[in-house]
């Protein structure tokens, strides 16, 4: 497995396995977005562009433009060589590490300014509560779709709102890449897989298991039948009160290509939850139906 640094490498890197000379069926490029502190869910993301692709590249990258003023740029977990021995073992074959001078080259004194903004949707779910977050979101991800060249890109469910900002920016940006939703990743309580789990201390990690009750509360009453968004949220709502020390951010049924709410849940509507636990905020879903 290769290390690269430089967007320059990452496209020479891509297009030479595009060569036609080539045989071997290593055309096919996936790349799989990472901010490192690799887990699980990860390790989901990367089997899959390993088992559709002939070429998997994994880039690592903590991007600061997505990170307001006083969230946790700075002490975002960082394991760069825990993060490459894990991407290498699951057939890994480049990890894209660029610096931040690499992809915002203007540097600290002379501010970028070009970004990419989906309107509407980068304002919904948690553009709403992290001003500006989805904006650097998707600058930094069409940024990488374009040096890597990627015909399919990974990405998990846990980060839905996300999904649906850089469907739509790639749609718009007819950028070739095809967007992979994969399910999300739980730890065998329910918890799903989240690089910021490690900042939880033992009793907060026992309190943000209700983000996943709330979760699976409401997916239980729509499996019933229950298809009133103001009760499944009301449902849900009631489950968090039952941990008084945990915070809701929101709780929301949604269109999951628009991010606007709905009031009847059909077929693909998204519920999604975020909430403060402690000084760690989280976030979970499901897909209804």
């Amino acid at each position: 497995m290769e290390v690269l640094r430089t967007v320059a490498e990452l496209r020479t890197w891509s297009r030479a396995q595009r060569n036609p000379a080539r045989n071997d069926g290593g055309n096919t490029i996936g790349l799989v977005p990472t901010m490192g502190a690799l887990h699980g869910g990860h390790t989901a993301l990367i089997r899959a562009a390993a088992a559709s692709c002939g070429r998997v590249a994994v880039s690592i990258f903590v991007n600061p433009t997505q990170f307001g003023p006083n969230e946790d740029y700075a002490r975002y977990p960082r394991s760069f060589e825990a993060d490459c021995a894990l991407a290498e073992a699951e057939g890994t074959d480049v990890v894209f590490s660029p610096s931040v001078e690499e992809l915002y080259p203007a540097g600290p004194n002379f501010p970028i300014a070009t970004f990419v903004e989906v309107e509407g949707l980068s304002n919904r779910l948690d553009g709403a509560s992290r001003p500006s977050h989805f904006r650097g979101v998707a600058t930094v991800v069409a940024k990488l779709l374009i040096a890597a060249e990627a015909d399919r890109s990974f990405f998990g469910q846990k980060d839905a709102a996300q999904v649906a900002v850089v469907r739509r920016m790639a749609v718009d940006l007819c950028l070739p890449t095809e967007i992979v939703v994969c399910p999300i990743v739980r730890e065998p309580d329910g918890l799903a897989l989240s690089s910021r789990n490690r900042y939880l201390n033992p009793a907060e990690r026992i309190q943000a298991l209700v983000l996943s009750r709330a979760v699976r509360h409401v997916e239980a009453l729509a499996i019933a039948g229950e298809r009133r968004t103001a009760v499944l949220i009301e449902a849900a709502r009631q489950t968090f009160a039952a941990e008084a020390e945990v915070r809701v951010d929101y709780i929301a049924a949604v269109d999951w290509t628009t991010l606007e709410p709905v009031e009847i849940a059909a077929l693909g509507t998204l519920f999604a939850v975020a909430a403060w636990v402690g000084q760690t905020r989280l976030i979970d879903n499901a897909i209804l139906g």
